[in-house]
């Protein structure tokens, strides 16, 4: 799912590039100072920091139980304006290291050590802390089941969900105007909301038309919130068809507000658009010079009806990514770093990446809607899960 389109070689025909727009207006500036990344007089042997006198403070380290023994770690540091570096290996970090963005889900045995840096200091001392949950393969580490046990629709965890918000086109000439929950700022409705839990136990996301030519939606992501590198994710989902609509399950780098996309990567686990004649999902990796896209199903003749629930995963190891359609034995896309010539990997870069779900309305590549393309139509998910591998 791309956000701002530009049409790249290698590309098909009928997809186009994208950066996402939100994340264009949080790109970050490294606050390193070119000059300080070379010092080594650093007591803390972290390989470079800053060039003053005060060293920033060592970064905190928080944990949450997720699910299976996995834990949520959540970095912090109470030097304003530190960047946080870590890695998971148990080397020491350097700024050359993965930056922290968001909570990162730990399901294998690591050493996280971190290490922060602010403007003007030196390089902090490290934090360190050893996982060994020694989790089995397979096993459930995390999930959004989109329980409701009230009587009305609930609001998405606010604590996973946050929203992409506002019209503009999307750099795809999109046209939708994105809501969040309780948003009632025109054309959204706190009372019709494009994006809920309903009593059914489904996440709910509507496009709805409150008015001729007059579009909203909604595109839930968790970024800032919840990331992960690494392990098997899966959608139960139900695909609305009609002519202009664009429902997607996707990733980002979580290092986008940094290096901007592609160089982020970006992995579209299943995007669909139209109704058609035979029916197809697709799925998709982008990157630098990395431009790859495979139809499910790609055989003439096989029957597929993505209007009925299925399941749509991805199977994400170092170097390799997997696509597959409602078992992980049925895998129809391989990707690996020599998929493509001249592309860069960006998959492994260490920051992790946040889940996307959106159901966007018209754009450069599934058209305009038309009489007969229906109001409201919806994207329903029975869950979010995350297996490790």
């Amino acid at each position: 799912m791309n956000a701002f389109h530009a049409t790249l070689p290698g590309d098909n025909p009928r997809r186009t590039e994208s950066i996402l727009s939100a994340a264009r207006s949080r790109v970050l500036v490294l606050l390193c100072v070119a000059a300080a990344l070379g010092c080594s007089g650093s007591s803390n042997n972290t390989g470079g920091g800053g060039g003053g006198t005060t060293q920033t403070a060592t970064p905190a380290i928080a944990t949450t139980a997720a699910q299976g023994g996995a834990q949520i770690v959540t970095l912090s540091d109470s030097t304003s304006g530190a960047t946080i570096y870590f890695t998971l290996d148990g080397s020491t970090p350097t700024v050359n290291s993965p930056q922290y963005f968001a909570p990162l889900l730990i399901a294998s045995n690591e050493t996280l050590q971190a290490a922060a840096l602010a403007s003007g200091d030196t390089i902090s001392q490290v934090a360190s802390q050893t996982f060994s949950p020694n989790i089995a393969s397979g096993t459930l580490v995390w999930s959004d089941e989109f329980s409701n046990s009230t009587t009305a629709n609930a609001q998405p965890n606010p604590s996973t969900w946050t929203y992409d918000t506002g019209a503009g086109g999307w750099g795809n000439e999109e046209l939708e105007t994105y809501c969040s929950w309780g948003s009632s700022t025109s054309p959204c409705s706190a009372a019709n909301p494009n994006a809920y839990v309903g009593t059914d136990g489904y996440l709910h996301i509507v496009a709805q038309q409150p008015s001729a030519g007059v579009y909203t939606s909604a595109r839930l992501k968790t970024q800032g919130l919840f990331s992960f590198m690494f392990g098997r994710i899966e959608a139960s989902m139900q695909i609305p068809e009609g002519h202009g609509l664009w429902p997607a399950f996707w990733m980002l780098g979580s290092n986008i507000a940094t290096v901007n996309w592609p160089a982020c990567g970006e992995q579209d686990i299943m995007e669909h658009i139209n109704a058609p004649v035979p029916d197809w999902v697709a799925g998709s990796v982008h990157g630098t010079n990395l431009n790859l896209t495979t139809d499910y199903p790609a055989t003439s003749g096989q029957t597929f009806s993505a209007s009925d629930w299925h399941t749509y995963g991805m199977i994400w190891t170092k170097g390799q990514i997997q696509y597959y359609i409602d078992s992980p034995s049925n895998i129809y896309a391989t990707y690996t770093p020599s998929s493509q010539s001249g592309a860069t990997w960006p998959f492994d870069s260490g920051s992790g990446a946040f889940i996307i779900l959106n159901l966007a309305v018209g754009g450069n590549w599934p058209g305009s809607p038309n009489s007969v393309t229906p109001f409201p139509s919806q994207l329903l998910v029975d869950y979010v899960r995350i297996y490790t591998n």
